[in-house]
C-alpha cells in the first residue's frame, strides 16, 4: 500500500469527494481503489444532472472509442461533459480512452466508416499507429518528455516510467501544441501522452497501473485540487530530438487452483503436471498439488517487489464454469486493492450452459465480470485455438462470433491476451511435416531426441491434454486477425525446466505477427530474460516458479537486463 508521509501533521480531510464517471466498461475497479488509497471518497455519476454539480471528475475511458462515445451519448452525458469541460477552470482528469475521447474525432471504427466524432475539446484526430513499423498496440512502460511543469507531477521524478496500452493515438499539432503536458514515443514515433489547460487534466497513460508512481500522479492532481494550484502548469523548453524508450516487461504468472482440500493455492507445472513427483520425493501413487502460498499475498510481495505486471491463470476452470467461480472473482478483487499494475487472468474465458441450470453466458459475459472484479485483460486459451480453427476452415471469413471477436469490439484488442500452449513434434527434414505448419530448423543444443534438427509445434487445448492438427504461428496470425492485441507464448517442452525459454519458437511467432509477444515457460535464472529479450522479438518474458521459490528476484533480473542494454523499469518511491 501507498503511505503518504504527514512529516507529524495531523492529516487534513479532503474537502470534496472525487466524481467517477463510470460509464460501464472494462476495469474501473483499479481507479476506484487508487483514489480511495489517496485518502479521497467517491461519489458515482449515474444521472446527467450531477456533472454540474461536480468539484472534480475522474473519467477512466476503458474499452474502444466507439463504444464509449455511444453510452455517453446514450445516457445523455455528453452535452453536459462539454459545458464542464468548456470553461477549463472545473477540476477534470480523463484516463487513457477519457483523454483520447476529448478530441474531435478517432479513426478506430470499421474499415470504410467515417471518424467517430468525439467531445470535440481539443482540436485533432485520434489515429492508428503503424502496424509495419512497431508492434500494435503499444503496450508496457514507458517514459515522458515534459512540455509543462504541472503541480500534478509534484512527485513524480522524470526517470520515472508509466503503464501505457492502446493501438491508437493523439499527434501533436500546431492546434493542439498549447495542450500538450507531457508527449512520448514509441518506436520513433511521437505522441500526445498527457494533456492540461487549466484544470482540464488527461492522461493516455494509466495512473491506476503504473504503481506508486501513479499514484504519485493522482495524489498530485487531488492535492492540487485542494490547494487551488491545479491551473498553474508553467511552459517548459523541450528538447527537440528527445526520446523515450519502452521498457522490457518482466511478469510473474501465479497458476491458480484448488487443492485436494478445496483451498484455492498457486501452484506450479512440470510440464503442465501440477502435482508432486518423484523429484521431491514421491516414491509411487499421485502426489499432491504442489502449493506455492496464498494467491493474493503472493501477488501482492510481487507487486512491491517491482513485477511489471501479474497474471492469475485460473487452470481448473474448463472443468466449471466461472461466472460461478466467486473464489477467483474475490481473488482479483481483493488483489486489486493494493495492487496498482496490469492485472491479467485466465482460464474458462469462452462462451458456456451451466449443465445444472440450463443458462447459457456468451464469452463477453464471462470477460466482463472479471473485468469489474479488477482484471485489465483476459487471456483466452483452448478458445483461441477453436477460433482460430474456424476462422481457417471458412477461408479466412471472421464471423464476429468468437469470443476473441465480441471481446475485442467492446473493451478493444489491448485487453485481449491469447495464450497458446504448443508442444514440439520434431521432423527429420523440413518436407516432413504437412504443408499448413510452420517448420523450424533447430540447433544444436535444441535438437530432438534422435538428432532431429526441426520441429514444428503443436497447439493443444485443455490444459495441454488434446492436441490439435494446427501450428502455433497459425494460430497467433488467425488471432490477431479476429483482434487479439497480445500473445502469451507457453511451450509444455520448456514448463518448469529451467532450461531457459523455446527461442526457435518465441522467434517463429515474434516474427509472424505484429502485436506484441510474452514469452513463457522454461525460465531457471536471470540471463534467461537477457538471452530471449536480446535473441528475439518478444516485449515481455513472464516467469513462475523460479520466483515463488525465491531463486531468482525480479530485482536480480531487471539488473542483469540493464547490464546487458536492455531497458527496464525502475519502480517508484514511496513520498
Amino acid at each position: 500500500n501507498l503511505h503518504f508521509s504527514t512529516k507529524g501533521k495531523k492529516k487534513r480531510m479532503p474537502s470534496f469527494k472525487v466524481s467517477l464517471l463510470d460509464y460501464g466498461a472494462g476495469n474501473v475497479r483499479s481507479v476506484r481503489n487508487a483514489i480511495l488509497a489517496c485518502g479521497y471518497e467517491i461519489e458515482d455519476i449515474t444521472e446527467p444532472s450531477q456533472i454540474s454539480q461536480a468539484k472534480a471528475i475522474v473519467f477512466p475511458g476503458v474499452g474502444s472509442y466507439g463504444s464509449a462515445m455511444k453510452v455517453l451519448k446514450e445516457k445523455g452525458y455528453d452535452e453536459p461533459l462539454r459545458e464542464y469541460l468548456s470553461g477549463r477552470d472545473r477540476p477534470f482528469l480523463g484516463i487513457c480512452l477519457g483523454m483520447q475521447t476529448l478530441f474531435e474525432s478517432s479513426d478506430e471504427h470499421e474499415m470504410g466508416a467515417d471518424a467517430i466524432p468525439g467531445l470535440g475539446v481539443i482540436p485533432g484526430k485520434v489515429i492508428k499507429f503503424d502496424e509495419t513499423k512497431m508492434a500494435v498496440p503499444h503496450i508496457g512502460w514507458n517514459g515522458r518528455i515534459p512540455h509543462q511543469d504541472s503541480p500534478i507531477l509534484k512527485y513524480v521524478s522524470p526517470e520515472e516510467d508509466v503503464y501505457f496500452v492502446h493501438s491508437f493515438y493523439a499527434p501533436i499539432t500546431n492546434e493542439n501544441r498549447e495542450w500538450v503536458l507531457t508527449s512520448t514515443t514509441y518506436s520513433g514515433q511521437q505522441f500526445i501522452s498527457a494533456v492540461q489547460r487549466g484544470s482540464v487534466v488527461a492522461t493516455q497513460f494509466h495512473p491506476e497501473k503504473s504503481g506508486k508512481t501513479g499514484l504519485h500522479v493522482l495524489k498530485g492532481f487531488l492535492e492540487a485540487i485542494e490547494n487551488n494550484t491545479l491551473n498553474q502548469a508553467k511552459k517548459v523548453d523541450v528538447e527537440p530530438m528527445a526520446q523515450t524508450t519502452l521498457t522490457k516487461r518482466v511478469v510473474v504468472a501465479l497458476d491458480v487452483r484448488t487443492n485436494d482440500h478445496g483451498d484455492l493455492v498457486v501452484t506450479k507445472g512440470d510440464q503442465y503436471d501440477v502435482r508432486e513427483n518423484h523429484k521431491e520425493g514421491v516414491v509411487s501413487g499421485r502426489g499432491g498439488v504442489r502449493n506455492l502460498g496464498k494467491p493474493v499475498a503472493l501477488a501482492a510481495r510481487y507487486y512491491d517487489e517491482g513485477a511489471d505486471e501479474i497474471a492469475f491463470l485460473n487452470i481448473t476452470s474448463f472443468r466449471e464454469g466461472v461466472i460461478e467461480d466467486m473464489p477467483m472473482l474475490q481473488v482479483l478483487e481483493q488483489a486489486s486493492k493494493s495492487i496498482f499494475v496490469p492485472l491479467t487472468v485466465g482460464g474458462g474465458i469462452r462462451s458456456y450452459t451451466d449443465p445444472k441450470s440450463g443458462q447459457t453466458w456468451s464469452a463477453l459475459e464471462v470477460a466482463a465480470r472479471y473485468f469489474r472484479a479488477g482484471a485489465d485483460k483476459v487471456s483466452i486459451g483452448s478458445d483461441a485455438v477453436h477460433a482460430a480453427e474456424a476462422l481457417i476452415s471458412s477461408g479466412g471469413k471472421a464471423t464476429g462470433q468468437s469470443s476473441i471477436e465480441m471481446i475485442s469490439h467492446v473493451y478493444g484488442a489491448q485487453a485481449v491476451v491469447i495464450s497458446i500452449d504448443p508442444k514440439r513434434v520434431y521432423v527429420a527434414s523440413m518436407n516432413d511435416a504437412d504443408k499448413k505448419h510452420v517448420v523450424v530448423e533447430l540447433d544444436d543444443s535444441s535438437s530432438g531426441p534422435n538428432g532431429e534438427k526441426y520441429c514444428w509445434y503443436q497447439c493443444t487445448v485443455k490444459g495441454g491434454r488434446e492436441a490439435r492438427d494446427i501450428c502455433a504461428v497459425t494460430v497467433a496470425k488467425a488471432c490477431q486477425q479476429l483482434g487479439a492485441g497480445e500473445i502469451m507464448l507457453n511451450c509444455i517442452d520448456m514448463d518448469g525446466q529451467g532450461q531457459g525459454y523455446d527461442l526457435p519458437l518465441m522467434k517463429a511467432v515474434s516474427s509472424a505477427v505484429s502485436i506484441p509477444v510474452i514469452a513463457s515457460s522454461g525460465a531457471g535464472n536471470e540471463a534467461h530474460f537477457v538471452q530471449v529479450f536480446s535473441e528475439t522479438n518478444v516485449q515481455a518474458a513472464l516467469a513462475a516458479g523460479m520466483f515463488h521459490r525465491k531463486e531468482v528476484e525480479i530485482e536480480g533480473c531487471k539488473v542483469a537486463m540493464r547490464t546487458n542494454g536492455i531497458a527496464a523499469r525502475t519502480a517508484g518511491e514511496d513520498k
